[in-house]
């Protein structure tokens, strides 16, 4: 598969921004007018809000691209939307809706996924695809695939974090691994991090979008609302305009590359020493597989359990000693 850029802006990073639910006219309208200001290349809203249990804000509906046609036409900025089913693509289709984004919910499901793609088969318009909720890269490429063979050629990636089980200080673990093997396998790809996301509170924003940016990411997407505490959904991950504006100008977007030839003899003496040492380390590694499955085999002779406590206790004693002297 041969992608093309969502995005065509040289410098990085593309900047997507904007409340997570269109929940008034007005909120829209003065969200965007402080975006604008901050120079953003894509203003995105929330118009279908799939929540986890019934009852909560699900979103304006089909009123709300109304509003998100006014931004397009008054403040002069691209819009976005999710978009989960064929209605919903055919009605952002038809208020013109210049880019489409599939969620980490719609993602997961690959009839969902099929769904959209049978729906957008022969319009040309750019797509940006979340991550699944769960750590399954294979979901996550089987959806790229699928709308790139609805004849989608203009598709980027959303790296919006994953669902892991047990303590974390992320709302979604960003398991960097995951995006990182994507762009290994899909290197014409663009990657946005959406960090509000990942965060799930507005104090971590900047260092995770700092990250991002720091591995090579083509952009971010950021939930900004004029009154963040006062959200209808996800409150505690959105920050005003003027806050948006501070971060991403303390922002530092790396050079993905350079002709400096001294950098570069530099970094090839530096890699060199590097495989040797994996080299050595995978020979220290499997000699002491060896010796483990010598052991096993030992045990099984002498009709001995596998796993022994005492061992393994001593173990994790020599471990933390070493640890304890080494710190």
């Amino acid at each position: 598969m041969t992608f093309q850029p969502v995005f065509d802006k040289i410098e990085r990073p593309v900047l997507i921004a904007g409340p997570c639910s269109a929940e008034t006219e007005a909120q829209v309208m003065e969200t965007a007018h402080g975006l604008a200001a901050q120079g953003i290349d894509l203003y995105r809203a929330g118009i279908w809000k799939p929540r986890t249990k019934p009852g909560g804000f699900e979103g304006v509906g089909t009123e709300g691209l109304a509003w998100l046609r006014r931004v397009k036409q008054e403040v002069g900025l691209k819009t976005t939307t999710e978009v989960a089913n064929t209605q919903h693509v055919f009605e952002a289709l038809k208020y013109g809706i210049d880019v489409l984004w599939i969620g980490a919910r719609t993602t997961v499901n690959p009839f969902s996924v099929q769904e959209v793609a049978d729906a957008l088969a022969g319009v040309d318009i750019p797509i940006l695809i979340k991550n699944p909720v769960n750590a399954d890269l294979k979901l996550w490429m089987g959806a790229i695939e699928r709308i790139y063979k609805a004849g989608i050629k203009r598709i980027a990636a959303v790296h919006r974090g994953f669902s892991v089980h047990g303590e974390t200080k992320f709302r979604n673990a960003p398991l960097w691994q995951l995006p990182i093997e994507l762009k290994r396998q899909f290197p014409d790809l663009q990657i946005i991090c959406d960090h509000s996301h990942i965060c799930g509170r507005r104090d971590t924003l900047a260092p995770i979008a700092q990250q991002a940016l720091d591995l090579g990411y083509d952009g971010l997407m950021t939930e900004v609302h004029p009154r963040p505490d006062e959200a209808w959904s996800d409150a505690e991950q959105q920050i005003t305009p003027f806050t948006y504006g501070e971060m991403v100008r303390n922002l530092t977007a790396r050079k993905l590359t350079t002709t400096n030839a001294d950098f570069l003899k530099s970094l090839d003496y530096l890699r060199h020493q590097i495989d040797e040492l994996d080299d050595r380390l995978m020979q220290l590694l499997g000699s002491r597989m060896k010796l483990a499955d010598q052991i096993g085999e030992y045990k099984k002779q002498n009709n001995i359990s596998i796993y022994q406590p005492s061992r393994w206790n001593e173990i994790l004693e020599q471990a933390m000693e070493k640890v304890r002297r080494s710190a």
